[in-house]
């Protein structure tokens, strides 16, 4: 009798204990919530202020205190602001770079991974620590030299084959830079051996190993560097700004640039422009986002 007593005692103080800790978990989570709610409303106050901004008559932008939503909304400020400046040709340019740039980074700096990763040559690792060195150089350093190699090598201008845009895309197909390769190996090192081994013993070549075997297990780390790239591109304001020499090469951050110049008064316009040149981003990574988060996630695992 005893025991069971004390059996059915040891039972109710499991059950307390488990009540206690879901309890406090969901108040954990509760609380997670609440705090990630507030911090997202932060961030996308900017973004509010600018879509409304760019549908206010332009008095509302100045009275105290503010008004929140336009009233009557401006649609056709976004018309009127894509009309007065060329910002279809900035987006055509832009997208004219940031896709080579994109495709060409994404099977440089994965080629040049696979090398550092798959593959066991002398010195791999001291070339690859060299290849992470070039991460601590700023491009302040380096911008002058760089000018002077496209200057001499007749890249920049808008005669040329690739309308002036050539010091911008060939680097993305040279490697595409230190950090997408490294995040390429890190990758790749999770990936099992044994996959290619049993590649080898088939009769495979290691480069149609790493075009059948590695690249489709790679799609998360693909996918995160094509997305940062695309982003980098399409912000980049100091490399257009040195390399191109003509308004009808301009980039999208030129252009707003220059359309702050002439149009600085005009608040209404330049957050419409704004709003127009930034909805690319948003909706790239709206249809990226699990693949990219997933690539963040995984890459990395295993050193």
């Amino acid at each position: 009798m005893s025991r069971a007593l004390a059996s059915d005692s040891s039972l109710r103080a499991w059950v307390a204990r488990r009540q206690r800790h879901s309890v406090v978990y969901h108040v954990g989570r509760v609380l997670l919530y609440a705090v990630l709610i507030v911090l997202s409303a932060v961030f996308l106050v900017p973004l509010f202020w600018m879509l409304t901004s760019a549908l206010k008559p332009q008095p509302q932008l100045f009275v105290w205190p503010p008004v929140w939503l336009p009233d009557p909304p401006q649609w056709q400020n976004f018309g009127e602001a894509l009309t007065i400046f060329p910002f279809g040709s900035y987006i055509a340019n832009t997208l004219y770079i940031a896709i080579p740039c994109m495709l060409g980074t994404v099977l440089s700096s994965s080629f040049a991974a696979y090398g550092f990763s798959r593959i066991d040559w002398p010195g791999r690792d001291k070339v690859f620590a060299v290849v992470l060195s070039t991460l601590m150089l700023p491009f302040a350093v380096t911008m002058i030299p760089l000018y002077l190699v496209w200057r001499n090598a007749g890249l920049i201008g808008i005669e040329t084959p690739l309308r002036g845009f050539g010091p911008l895309i060939i680097p993305a197909l040279l490697g595409g830079g230190a950090f997408n390769i490294f995040l390429c190996r890190q990758f790749f090192m999770t990936i099992p051996n044994e996959l290619a081994e049993a590649a080898r013993m088939d009769g495979c070549s290691e480069l149609r190993i790493y075009w059948q075997v590695i690249l489709p297990l790679a799609k998360p780390v693909l996918a995160t560097i094509s997305l940062f790239t695309f982003l980098g591109v399409w912000n980049d304001f100091m490399g257009p700004l040195i390399y191109l020499n003509s308004i009808e090469q301009f980039t999208v951050s030129i252009g707003l640039r220059q359309f702050q110049f002439e149009y600085g008064a005009r608040y209404d316009y330049m957050m419409a422009a704004s709003t127009v040149t930034t909805l690319p981003i948003i909706i790239l990574f709206f249809f990226a986002q699990r693949t990219f988060i997933q690539g963040i996630t995984l890459t990395g695992i295993k050193a």
